[in-house]
């Protein structure tokens, strides 16, 4: 496991044109990271989409295959350009405009982890940037692509769902004086990375099973959904947060006793997403 990008959970049948991606659930660790950090182990996991992996790995059961990070994204960001490096953290790293996530230190490689905590002393030389880059970055969105180009040859289609949790803090900011705290936010870049048809439907999937759903406040989608996000092509990315309060103690980064409820919750959810398209399942055969 340490040496792998990523891990990759496939259907026994692709009869899906979903494919599911958790790039920020990665937590293995490595001791290149916790001898250079100055938080503690709890603290450092605090950007941690934990569990979240655990949460969607019923898709195989549903003809869709799930993708997920194992590094942490305390070491490295999926979910940002790799060319989002911080001059702050990273030796010789230039400055090329203003790119507000890494002017906040959330750059590809992170400067800082929830509530703006420093992660590092010192600076990364940029040969370390480029490794992790080359070895977990580089891979993980190679394998995205390919999975994404299987799904669109075989179903005329392709969707994928990028999986997030988000803190109860950031749910409390969603929500207005007449409205219900969201149990999840859907991003679609305000309907650049997904068809509003697509998006319906997954919406209709969080609604059925008595999910409270918001679009794109306060959390509308980045990198992963920028980038493989094109619904004139009939290839569409949506982001999907849901509230950590929902299945975890936050605070002690641990499963609550809901976890498993909420769990089987979501496997209905995921069984309602991957049958989206159902209808070209011949296309699969051909």
């Amino acid at each position: 496991m340490k040496n792998t990008p990523y891990v990759l959970d496939m259907p026994a049948s692709r009869t899906s044109c979903v494919v599911f991606s958790s790039p920020h659930s990665g937590r293995n660790y490595p001791e290149t990271l916790l001898s250079r950090t100055v938080l503690s182990e709890n603290v450092i996991r605090s950007s941690e989409d934990a569990f979240v992996d655990q949460l969607f790995s019923a898709a195989v059961d549903y003809g869709a295959p799930i993708i997920s990070a194992v590094m942490p994204r305390a070491y490295l960001d999926l979910n940002r350009s790799a060319e989002e490096l911080d001059p702050a953290l990273i030796q010789g790293a230039r400055r090329s405009g203003h790119n507000p996530r890494v002017a906040s230190g959330l750059g590809v490689i992170p400067r800082v982890v929830a509530n703006g905590r420093a992660i590092y002393r010192g600076k990364l030389t940029m040969d370390e940037a480029r490794l992790r880059i080359d070895t977990c970055w580089r891979p993980y969105h190679a394998r995205i692509k390919s999975l994404l180009k299987e799904s669109h040859s075989a179903f005329g289609q392709a969707i994928l769902i990028d999986c997030h949790s988000m803190p109860r803090e950031a749910v409390a900011m969603a929500r207005n004086s007449k409205s219900r705290r969201p149990d999840v936010v859907l991003g679609d870049r305000f309907g650049a990375s997904a068809s509003s048809e697509v998006v319906d439907q997954i919406e209709a999937a969080f609604s059925a099973a008595g999910l409270n759903v918001a679009r794109n406040a306060p959390f509308a989608g980045a990198y992963v959904t920028q980038t493989y996000g094109r619904p004139a092509r009939q290839q569409h990315a949506v982001q999907v947060e849901v509230d950590r309060a929902l299945y975890m103690d936050e605070a002690r980064i641990e499963p609550n006793e809901n976890f498993s409820a909420f769990q089987a919750i979501l496997r209905d959810v995921i069984q309602d997403i991957a049958g989206i398209g159902d209808e070209r399942l011949p296309l699969a055969a051909e």
